[in-house]
């Protein structure tokens, strides 16, 4: 069986409910293919005595002849039980199936794929409200995890439930993808031998995605792994996209729209520029579809400094979306050598600056862990300016602000060897700098960062301007 890597406080939640001496009703949510199946089964497999899964679109009708089919299988009954009439008489099923193991032991029923089995009109939810309230709760030997791709749903449905599941649940989990440090350890795991560099260059193409990385094979290099994975016709992400969203969201071509909106401006946008560049109408429905992704993990929210909620930065945080919308979606050429032609491009220059920035907000730990600041309360965010008729503009990568009245303005490049600060280049560090003081009016000190792959090479441009520095190793910690 294949080992469980990382997760070790998602692990100890699970364990916890295997202590506990009351029954637990524990949920977990996290974008697709982010591995929340995995992690029960290995978490539970001495302790899972049935699992279900929901399947999507399926009537339920066919929903019922599954959760039948499940029990047979666990049941090994030559003669399987009648199909049936509705969840309620279900979860009967289920209960006299449960009810002489849970005396001999603790035991675990899980429900994956929740949101599907809870369409409209099922009466699915209602029927676990009571298969729970009226009987799972009682059972301290018992714990029933559920979980769902659909994480919105599991936010508004289950753990935000104003009806009979309202503050049930017991222990939650929201399962984020790998952090480099995992993907690496992954990688091992699998003997996969690639540098930081190589892995870095992957993340920045699958994000922390287990099921994605799944596909790396040993003795290929980054560019051959692209290659192969979103350039040939048989590419496991060539048309993941599509599936992904739809599987996701009712009304996806919305998200969609959203989602192509974000990976047009890497800066980000705010809540009235979404509205205007993908044409929605300002209200509940808009407000809603922006939280389902964020709670999705494909959308990361950011408060710029010294600014209000009303203006707020949301920014593209899926690694494969923005990927596939710069360079799969569009693209004629196909087939091995195709990643190797685009990556001497333009465009790749601009994606590999925006990709490694967004992996940077996802690392902040890793950051403040290297400028020896990870005891000290901080705020992160970016921040920009745009002047009138006259004066420049400019933009902070990452901006961290620090109790101890200091902020790093920290500067985010990506390259393949050390970076050089050239005369110009400093020259525009330092109005950059200059620029944020006079807008913001702060009195804080402020600490130029330079966050980059490979280090900054020494020069007198350098010297007395960068007081700190961050490098691609230092994001791989733990």
């Amino acid at each position: 069986m294949e080992k469980l890597i990382g997760r070790e406080q998602e692990k100890n939640i699970l364990i916890d409910a295997l202590i506990s001496n009351e029954a637990e009703l524990v949920a977990v949510y996290g974008r697709r293919r982010v591995g929340k199946t995995f992690l029960i089964r290995q978490a539970y497999s001495q302790h899972l005595i049935c699992e279900f899964s929901g399947v999507h679109h399926a009537s339920v009708q066919e929903q019922l002849e599954n959760f039948r089919n499940a029990i047979a299988l666990v049941l090994k009954s030559p003669i399987p039980p009648a199909v049936p009439k509705s969840w309620t008489e279900a979860f009967l099923l289920l209960i006299n199936f449960a009810e002489p193991l849970l005396k001999r032991k603790k035991v675990v029923i899980f429900f994956d794929e929740f949101p599907w089995l809870g369409a409209p009109k099922s009466g699915f939810l209602s029927a676990f409200e009571y298969f729970w309230n009226s009987w799972g709760s009682k059972k301290s030997n018992l714990i029933v995890a559920i979980c769902g791709s659909a994480a919105s749903w599991m936010i508004q449905k289950i753990i935000n439930n104003k009806g009979g599941l309202h503050n049930r649940i017991t222990k939650r989990i929201r399962l984020l993808p790998f952090s480099l440090y995992e993907t690496s350890t992954y990688l091992k795991s699998r003997l996969v031998n690639l540098d930081q560099y190589q892995i870095l260059q992957l993340y920045m193409v699958l994000g922390g995605i287990p099921h994605y990385l799944k596909e790396i094979r040993k003795g290929e290099s980054a560019t051959q792994i692209i290659d192969r994975l979103c350039f040939t016709k048989d590419g496991l992400l060539v048309d993941e996209f599509y599936n992904l969203y739809h599987s996701l969201f009712e009304m996806a071509d919305r998200h969609i729209a959203v989602v192509k909106a974000l990976a047009g401006k890497p800066s980000g946008l705010t809540r009235k520029e979404i509205i205007e560049e993908c044409d929605l109408i300002s209200g509940g429905g808009t407000t809603k579809l922006i939280e389902e992704l964020m709670e999705s993990g494909f959308v990361q929210f950011y408060l710029p400094f010294q600014k209000n909620v009303k203006e707020a930065i949301y920014k593209l945080a899926d690694e494969y979306s923005l990927f596939y919308l710069k360079f799969i979606e569009q693209s004629r050429a196909t087939g091995h050598g195709t990643w190797m032609k685009k990556s001497v491009s333009q465009s790749w220059r601009s994606w590999s600056g925006a990709a490694f920035e967004s992996i940077c907000f996802k690392h902040i730990n890793q950051i403040k862990n290297a400028i020896g600041i990870s005891g000290i309360y901080t705020e992160e965010s970016a921040w920009r300016f745009v002047p009138g008729k006259i004066g420049n503009g400019t933009q902070i990568d990452l901006l961290v602000d620090r109790q101890d009245v200091c902020i790093n303005i920290c500067e985010i490049k990506f390259s393949n060897s050390e970076f050089i600060i050239d005369k110009p280049y400093a020259v525009a560090l330092q109005d950059k700098m200059n620029i944020f003081k006079e807008q913001t009016k702060t009195k804080k000190t402020l600490f130029l960062t330079m966050v980059t792959t490979y280090g900054t090479k020494d020069n007198i441009y350098k010297t007395g301007l960068v007081q700190n520095e961050v490098l691609m190793e230092d994001l791989f910690k733990l």
